[in-house]
């Protein structure tokens, strides 16, 4: 089974302010993404690769409305909160959160956990507050991923080292897993590896052998889980990473890099067919 995860970020906000969505209006960005993919994605079975897009929350029930019966995309949110509503519990006083049974209710298959935007922000939380223990980010995710699966959402667990990292990434990806992912049914989890000192304008990304080193190296920390690349599965890439074995798919986020860089639907088709061949 591979699976083809896409990200969209905030990739909604119009260039008049500052984004760089120039493919439909916000009103109808959902809508006009699901619209433009869905039946090309047909052309794949659901029993050999799955399609992910995680959304903004804004733009989830106009998505799930415009998916077909037939269709085989699945919608996910971005991440949840580590609490929830429950029966003789809470109700529903989450203001400001985003909790798995909401987001199950409108529609959602899925979520993304843990991207390195979010651990980031986790993070500098903490920092604030003087917590100086690297591991408190994972336990706080792995709240949140046991939240999510109770809500009945796969999830789309993220890991990666930063370039100060480096030196030490296997201590690293490690407790990401061991931590993030304790007590956790990972049927219901595949994991993309973000090579985070590697992310962003002018860097270099890892070759071949660097991204296979770590699939390796995750399957066997979690043994059965499944490994896709989150560094970006773009055209330039598909055909190298899909060569590697131990990789399950990718996540894909911009489609393109130049110009009115941005995602455009047909290029991100481009991409899938070019990794799936």
């Amino acid at each position: 089974m591979k699976h083809i995860f896409l990200n969209l970020k905030r990739f909604d906000i119009p260039r008049e302010y500052s984004g760089v969505n120039s493919i439909a209006s916000p009103q109808e960005w959902g809508t006009y993404i699901v619209e433009k993919v869905q039946e090309e994605l047909k052309e794949y079975s659901a029993d050999d690769v799955e399609f992910v897009m995680y959304m903004p929350e804004a733009h989830i029930i106009n998505a799930v409305k415009e998916r077909k019966e037939d269709s085989n995309l699945k919608i996910g949110c971005q991440s949840v909160f580590r609490e929830d509503t429950a029966k003789g519990g809470n109700f529903g006083a989450f203001t400001t959160q985003r909790t798995g049974n909401s987001m199950k209710a409108i529609g959602c298959d899925s979520t993304i956990i843990g991207h390195f935007e979010e651990r980031k922000d986790k993070a500098g939380i903490l920092s604030e507050a003087g917590v100086t223990d690297f591991d408190a980010v994972n336990r706080i995710l792995n709240k949140e991923i046991k939240a999510a699966i109770q809500a009945g959402l796969d999830v789309l667990y993220c890991i990666g080292e930063t370039a100060d990292q480096q030196e030490s990434w296997q201590e690293v990806l490690k407790s990401q897993l061991t931590i993030g992912l304790d007590g956790v049914d990972i049927s219901k989890v595949a994991v993309a590896y973000e090579p985070v000192w590697a992310i962003g304008p002018g860097k270099t990304p890892p070759d071949r052998e660097y991204i296979r080193k770590i699939a390796c190296f995750i399957k066997e920390v979690k043994s059965g889980i499944a490994v896709t690349y989150g560094g970006g599965l773009k055209t330039d890439n598909a055909g190298m990473l899909a060569s590697i074995p131990e990789i399950d798919g990718g996540l894909i986020a911009l489609t393109r890099f130049s110009g009115d860089i941005g995602f455009y639907p047909e290029e991100y088709l481009e991409i899938i067919r070019t990794y799936l061949g």
